[in-house]
Protein backbone atom coordinates (compact mmCIF):
# COMPACT_ATOMS: atom_id res chain seq x y z
CA UNK A 1 0.00 0.00 0.00
CA UNK A 2 1.08 3.22 -1.10
CA UNK A 3 1.09 5.71 2.12
CA UNK A 4 -0.06 9.30 1.88
CA UNK A 5 3.55 10.81 1.91
CA UNK A 6 5.01 9.38 -1.10
CA UNK A 7 1.73 9.65 -2.85
CA UNK A 8 1.73 13.23 -2.75
CA UNK A 9 5.45 13.47 -3.46
CA UNK A 10 5.19 11.73 -6.40
CA UNK A 11 2.47 13.79 -7.56
CA UNK A 12 4.46 16.85 -7.36
CA UNK A 13 7.32 18.09 -9.97
CA UNK A 14 9.43 21.10 -8.77
CA UNK A 15 9.41 23.29 -11.83
CA UNK A 16 12.71 24.53 -13.03
CA UNK A 17 14.76 23.08 -10.47
CA UNK A 18 17.91 22.74 -12.13
CA UNK A 19 17.58 26.89 -12.91
CA UNK A 20 16.81 27.32 -9.10
CA UNK A 21 19.49 25.76 -7.93
CA UNK A 22 22.31 27.75 -10.55
CA UNK A 23 20.76 31.01 -9.66
CA UNK A 24 20.21 30.12 -6.26
CA UNK A 25 23.82 28.38 -5.46
CA UNK A 26 22.73 26.36 -2.77
CA UNK A 27 26.36 25.11 -2.98
CA UNK A 28 27.81 28.53 -1.26
CA UNK A 29 25.59 27.10 1.84
CA UNK A 30 23.67 30.21 3.51
CA UNK A 31 19.88 30.84 4.48
CA UNK A 32 16.64 29.77 1.93
CA UNK A 33 13.19 30.71 2.75
CA UNK A 34 11.19 28.52 0.68
CA UNK A 35 7.56 30.40 0.43
CA UNK A 36 5.69 27.80 -1.27
CA UNK A 37 6.76 24.29 -0.06
CA UNK A 38 4.41 22.30 -1.87
CA UNK A 39 6.15 18.94 -2.39
CA UNK A 40 8.96 19.87 -1.16
CA UNK A 41 11.05 19.62 -4.09
CA UNK A 42 13.27 22.92 -3.64
CA UNK A 43 13.66 22.65 0.06
CA UNK A 44 15.10 18.83 -0.39
CA UNK A 45 17.33 19.70 -3.04
CA UNK A 46 18.89 22.45 -1.19
CA UNK A 47 19.15 20.72 2.24
CA UNK A 48 21.31 18.49 -0.08
CA UNK A 49 24.12 20.69 0.37
CA UNK A 50 25.76 20.61 4.25
CA UNK A 51 25.68 24.45 5.28
CA UNK A 52 22.24 25.22 4.27
CA UNK A 53 19.42 25.87 6.47
CA UNK A 54 15.75 26.23 4.87
CA UNK A 55 12.64 27.96 6.56
CA UNK A 56 9.35 26.94 4.97
CA UNK A 57 6.24 27.87 4.47
CA UNK A 58 3.05 26.75 2.72
CA UNK A 59 -0.80 27.58 3.63
CA UNK A 60 -1.72 23.86 2.39
CA UNK A 61 -2.44 22.11 5.65
CA UNK A 62 -2.36 19.00 3.37
CA UNK A 63 1.57 19.03 2.56
CA UNK A 64 2.06 18.60 6.36
CA UNK A 65 3.42 14.80 6.06
CA UNK A 66 5.64 15.90 3.80
CA UNK A 67 7.04 18.90 5.84
CA UNK A 68 7.51 16.16 8.83
CA UNK A 69 9.21 13.59 6.90
CA UNK A 70 11.85 16.20 6.19
CA UNK A 71 11.86 17.90 9.49
CA UNK A 72 12.73 13.96 10.75
CA UNK A 73 15.77 13.71 8.19
CA UNK A 74 17.19 17.65 9.00
CA UNK A 75 15.78 18.55 12.47
CA UNK A 76 18.59 21.19 12.97
CA UNK A 77 18.31 22.83 8.99
CA UNK A 78 14.56 22.85 8.18
CA UNK A 79 11.45 24.33 9.55
CA UNK A 80 7.85 24.78 8.22
CA UNK A 81 5.30 26.81 9.12
CA UNK A 82 2.03 26.52 7.59
CA UNK A 83 1.21 30.08 6.91
CA UNK A 84 0.09 32.42 3.80
CA UNK A 85 2.69 34.69 1.90
CA UNK A 86 0.61 38.02 4.28
CA UNK A 87 1.93 36.29 7.00
CA UNK A 88 5.57 36.34 6.20
CA UNK A 89 6.37 39.34 8.92
CA UNK A 90 4.74 36.74 11.21
CA UNK A 91 8.00 34.67 11.52
CA UNK A 92 10.50 36.09 13.49
CA UNK A 93 13.81 34.43 11.97
CA UNK A 94 16.91 36.07 10.84
CA UNK A 95 17.58 37.36 7.34
CA UNK A 96 17.84 35.08 4.50
CA UNK A 97 20.35 34.94 1.60
CA UNK A 98 17.36 33.92 -1.02
CA UNK A 99 13.85 33.60 -1.67
CA UNK A 100 11.71 31.14 -3.55
CA UNK A 101 8.66 31.60 -5.58
CA UNK A 102 6.93 28.98 -6.88
CA UNK A 103 3.23 30.58 -7.62
CA UNK A 104 -0.02 28.94 -8.82
CA UNK A 105 -1.69 25.65 -7.82
CA UNK A 106 0.71 22.48 -7.13
CA UNK A 107 0.29 19.28 -8.61
CA UNK A 108 -0.81 18.06 -5.78
CA UNK A 109 -3.75 20.04 -5.62
CA UNK A 110 -4.82 19.48 -9.11
CA UNK A 111 -4.84 15.80 -8.72
CA UNK A 112 -6.84 15.52 -5.68
CA UNK A 113 -10.36 15.66 -7.44
CA UNK A 114 -12.07 15.97 -3.95
CA UNK A 115 -10.62 19.73 -3.91
CA UNK A 116 -12.94 20.88 -7.27
CA UNK A 117 -9.35 22.14 -9.16
CA UNK A 118 -9.67 19.93 -11.72
CA UNK A 119 -12.45 19.89 -14.72
CA UNK A 120 -12.31 16.24 -13.83
CA UNK A 121 -13.73 16.34 -10.42
CA UNK A 122 -17.17 14.95 -9.79
CA UNK A 123 -16.29 16.65 -5.98
CA UNK A 124 -17.97 19.67 -4.43
CA UNK A 125 -16.34 22.84 -6.07
CA UNK A 126 -13.76 24.19 -3.59
CA UNK A 127 -10.72 25.18 -4.84
CA UNK A 128 -9.66 26.60 -1.17
CA UNK A 129 -6.06 26.10 -1.30
CA UNK A 130 -5.51 26.59 2.48
CA UNK A 131 -6.51 28.95 5.34
CA UNK A 132 -9.36 30.40 3.24
CA UNK A 133 -12.69 32.30 4.33
CA UNK A 134 -14.30 31.27 1.35
CA UNK A 135 -14.50 28.70 -1.40
CA UNK A 136 -15.27 28.28 -4.97
CA UNK A 137 -18.86 27.64 -4.51
CA UNK A 138 -19.59 30.04 -2.06
CA UNK A 139 -18.40 32.83 -4.92
CA UNK A 140 -20.60 31.13 -7.78
CA UNK A 141 -23.84 30.72 -5.21
CA UNK A 142 -23.81 34.03 -3.96
CA UNK A 143 -22.26 36.58 -6.07
CA UNK A 144 -23.91 39.15 -8.34
CA UNK A 145 -24.04 38.66 -12.15
CA UNK A 146 -21.98 42.00 -12.27
CA UNK A 147 -19.03 40.94 -10.02
CA UNK A 148 -19.19 37.48 -11.48
CA UNK A 149 -18.74 38.64 -14.87
CA UNK A 150 -15.98 41.53 -13.22
CA UNK A 151 -13.77 38.48 -11.72
CA UNK A 152 -14.34 36.05 -14.44
CA UNK A 153 -13.19 38.64 -17.64
CA UNK A 154 -10.26 40.54 -15.50
CA UNK A 155 -8.72 37.45 -13.20
CA UNK A 156 -9.01 34.95 -16.26
CA UNK A 157 -8.93 37.62 -19.38
CA UNK A 158 -12.22 35.31 -20.50
CA UNK A 159 -13.77 37.45 -23.21
CA UNK A 160 -17.36 35.27 -23.11
CA UNK A 161 -17.27 36.54 -19.34
CA UNK A 162 -20.66 37.83 -19.41
CA UNK A 163 -22.28 35.06 -21.11
CA UNK A 164 -20.82 32.67 -18.38
CA UNK A 165 -22.17 35.25 -15.17
CA UNK A 166 -25.44 34.84 -17.07
CA UNK A 167 -25.65 31.30 -17.12
CA UNK A 168 -24.38 31.15 -13.69
CA UNK A 169 -26.94 32.63 -12.07
CA UNK A 170 -29.71 30.94 -14.31
CA UNK A 171 -28.56 27.78 -13.51
CA UNK A 172 -28.51 28.58 -9.52
CA UNK A 173 -31.61 29.89 -9.99
CA UNK A 174 -33.30 26.82 -10.40
CA UNK A 175 -30.52 24.79 -8.14
CA UNK A 176 -27.44 25.37 -6.00
CA UNK A 177 -24.53 25.02 -8.09
CA UNK A 178 -22.56 22.07 -5.83
CA UNK A 179 -20.35 19.99 -8.11
CA UNK A 180 -17.47 20.88 -9.94
CA UNK A 181 -19.09 19.05 -12.94
CA UNK A 182 -21.86 21.79 -12.63
CA UNK A 183 -19.53 24.67 -13.68
CA UNK A 184 -17.87 22.73 -15.99
CA UNK A 185 -21.63 22.08 -18.19
CA UNK A 186 -22.61 26.02 -17.69
CA UNK A 187 -19.17 26.97 -18.81
CA UNK A 188 -19.30 24.88 -21.67
CA UNK A 189 -22.71 25.50 -22.74
CA UNK A 190 -21.67 29.23 -22.88
CA UNK A 191 -18.81 29.17 -24.83
CA UNK A 192 -18.51 28.78 -28.47
CA UNK A 193 -17.00 26.46 -30.03
CA UNK A 194 -13.23 27.20 -31.38
CA UNK A 195 -12.22 23.77 -32.63
CA UNK A 196 -8.56 25.93 -33.13
CA UNK A 197 -8.22 26.54 -29.00
CA UNK A 198 -5.99 23.51 -27.77
CA UNK A 199 -6.99 24.84 -24.67
CA UNK A 200 -9.82 23.51 -22.66
CA UNK A 201 -12.67 26.08 -22.37
CA UNK A 202 -12.75 26.38 -18.76
CA UNK A 203 -9.27 26.80 -18.18
CA UNK A 204 -9.61 30.70 -17.71
CA UNK A 205 -12.75 30.91 -15.73
CA UNK A 206 -11.50 28.08 -13.45
CA UNK A 207 -8.74 30.13 -13.35
CA UNK A 208 -10.15 33.60 -12.36
CA UNK A 209 -12.21 31.64 -9.72
CA UNK A 210 -9.22 29.89 -8.01
CA UNK A 211 -7.37 33.27 -7.91
CA UNK A 212 -10.49 35.55 -6.04
CA UNK A 213 -10.94 32.56 -3.75
CA UNK A 214 -7.49 32.29 -2.59
CA UNK A 215 -6.82 36.18 -2.98
CA UNK A 216 -3.75 34.83 -5.04
CA UNK A 217 -2.51 38.89 -6.24
CA UNK A 218 -3.29 39.98 -2.83
CA UNK A 219 -0.76 37.32 -1.56
CA UNK A 220 1.78 37.78 -3.79
CA UNK A 221 2.04 41.22 -3.20
CA UNK A 222 2.09 41.11 -0.05
CA UNK A 223 4.41 38.26 -0.16
CA UNK A 224 6.73 39.92 -2.75
CA UNK A 225 6.91 42.96 -0.22
CA UNK A 226 7.42 40.98 2.81
CA UNK A 227 10.40 38.45 1.12
CA UNK A 228 12.21 41.69 0.18
CA UNK A 229 12.04 42.71 3.77
CA UNK A 230 13.62 39.81 4.86
CA UNK A 231 16.65 39.07 2.25
CA UNK A 232 19.84 40.31 3.10
CA UNK A 233 21.88 42.93 0.88
CA UNK A 234 22.79 40.95 -2.39
CA UNK A 235 20.53 38.22 -1.29
CA UNK A 236 18.47 36.95 -3.90
CA UNK A 237 14.67 36.73 -4.83
CA UNK A 238 13.36 34.23 -7.35
CA UNK A 239 10.25 34.15 -8.28
CA UNK A 240 8.12 31.29 -10.89
CA UNK A 241 4.97 32.58 -12.59
CA UNK A 242 2.49 30.96 -14.31
CA UNK A 243 0.18 33.43 -16.11
CA UNK A 244 0.50 37.18 -17.38
CA UNK A 245 -1.01 38.38 -14.07
CA UNK A 246 1.70 37.28 -11.87
CA UNK A 247 4.74 37.78 -14.45
CA UNK A 248 3.33 41.48 -15.07
CA UNK A 249 3.58 41.96 -11.13
CA UNK A 250 6.60 40.22 -10.59
CA UNK A 251 8.20 42.36 -13.85
CA UNK A 252 7.32 45.45 -12.25
CA UNK A 253 8.03 44.97 -8.87
CA UNK A 254 12.00 44.15 -10.21
CA UNK A 255 12.27 46.50 -12.55
CA UNK A 256 10.13 49.78 -10.92
CA UNK A 257 12.58 49.39 -7.67
CA UNK A 258 15.56 48.55 -8.79
CA UNK A 259 18.30 50.70 -9.35
CA UNK A 260 17.76 51.07 -13.48
CA UNK A 261 14.37 51.66 -12.77
CA UNK A 262 13.08 53.57 -16.18
CA UNK A 263 12.69 57.33 -16.44
CA UNK A 264 8.72 58.80 -17.64
CA UNK A 265 11.35 60.31 -20.66
CA UNK A 266 15.20 60.22 -21.29
CA UNK A 267 15.37 63.90 -21.27
CA UNK A 268 14.31 64.02 -17.50
CA UNK A 269 16.47 64.09 -15.25
CA UNK A 270 16.98 61.06 -12.72
CA UNK A 271 14.76 61.24 -9.37
CA UNK A 272 17.74 59.95 -7.37
CA UNK A 273 16.53 61.56 -4.01
CA UNK A 274 12.75 60.33 -4.22
CA UNK A 275 13.66 56.56 -5.73
CA UNK A 276 12.66 53.45 -3.68
CA UNK A 277 15.69 51.40 -4.37
CA UNK A 278 15.16 47.92 -3.05
CA UNK A 279 17.24 45.87 -5.71
CA UNK A 280 20.40 45.96 -7.81
CA UNK A 281 20.18 46.93 -11.36
CA UNK A 282 17.65 44.43 -13.01
CA UNK A 283 18.32 42.77 -15.91
CA UNK A 284 14.80 41.60 -16.95
CA UNK A 285 15.98 38.04 -17.98
CA UNK A 286 13.14 35.85 -17.89
CA UNK A 287 14.07 31.94 -18.22
CA UNK A 288 11.68 29.38 -19.15
CA UNK A 289 11.51 25.35 -18.81
CA UNK A 290 13.95 23.38 -21.33
CA UNK A 291 12.82 21.03 -24.01
CA UNK A 292 13.92 18.37 -21.79
CA UNK A 293 11.71 19.10 -18.87
CA UNK A 294 8.58 19.74 -20.51
CA UNK A 295 8.98 16.16 -22.05
CA UNK A 296 8.74 15.31 -18.77
CA UNK A 297 6.13 17.71 -17.33
CA UNK A 298 3.81 19.26 -19.57
CA UNK A 299 2.52 21.25 -16.87
CA UNK A 300 5.55 23.79 -16.53
CA UNK A 301 5.31 24.39 -20.32
CA UNK A 302 3.68 28.44 -19.09
CA UNK A 303 6.22 29.21 -15.82
CA UNK A 304 8.45 31.75 -16.24
CA UNK A 305 11.04 32.73 -13.83
CA UNK A 306 12.48 35.89 -12.84
CA UNK A 307 14.89 36.35 -9.98
CA UNK A 308 16.56 40.36 -8.44
CA UNK A 309 19.06 40.91 -6.41
CA UNK A 310 18.61 42.88 -2.90
CA UNK A 311 20.64 46.33 -2.37
CA UNK A 312 22.18 47.39 0.01
CA UNK A 313 19.58 50.28 0.85
CA UNK A 314 17.46 50.64 3.74
CA UNK A 315 14.07 48.50 3.53
CA UNK A 316 11.09 51.14 3.05
CA UNK A 317 7.69 50.45 1.93
CA UNK A 318 7.06 50.03 -1.82
CA UNK A 319 3.10 51.93 -1.83
CA UNK A 320 3.00 52.29 -5.62
CA UNK A 321 2.49 48.49 -6.37
CA UNK A 322 -0.66 48.67 -4.69
CA UNK A 323 -1.98 51.59 -7.13
CA UNK A 324 -0.46 49.76 -9.93
CA UNK A 325 -2.61 46.68 -9.52
CA UNK A 326 -5.11 48.38 -7.70
CA UNK A 327 -7.89 46.88 -10.37
CA UNK A 328 -7.18 43.18 -9.17
CA UNK A 329 -6.75 43.89 -5.94
CA UNK A 330 -10.13 45.65 -5.69
CA UNK A 331 -11.65 42.78 -6.99
CA UNK A 332 -10.24 40.51 -4.32
CA UNK A 333 -11.72 42.14 -1.76
CA UNK A 334 -15.65 42.04 -2.77
CA UNK A 335 -17.51 40.51 -0.49
CA UNK A 336 -19.38 36.68 -0.77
Amino acid sequence: MINQTSSLEFSHFPVMLNEILKISSPSNGGSFLDCTFGGGGYSKEILKFDNTNVLAIDRDEKILSIAKEIKKKFPERFKFYQKKFSELNDLSHDKVDVVIFDLGISSIQLDDLNRGFSFNSEKELNMAMGLNKITAMDAVNNLGELDLKSIIKVLGDEKEASRIAKNIIKFRNEKKIIKTSDLVKIIKKSKKKNFLNKIDPCTKTFQALRIFVNKEITELVNGLINATKKLKPGGKILAISFHSIEDRIIKYFFSNFSKNRSRPSRYFPEDTKNKLILFEEYKNKVFVPSKNELSKNSRSRSAKLRFAIRSKNKFEYPKEIFKKFKKYLELEEINV
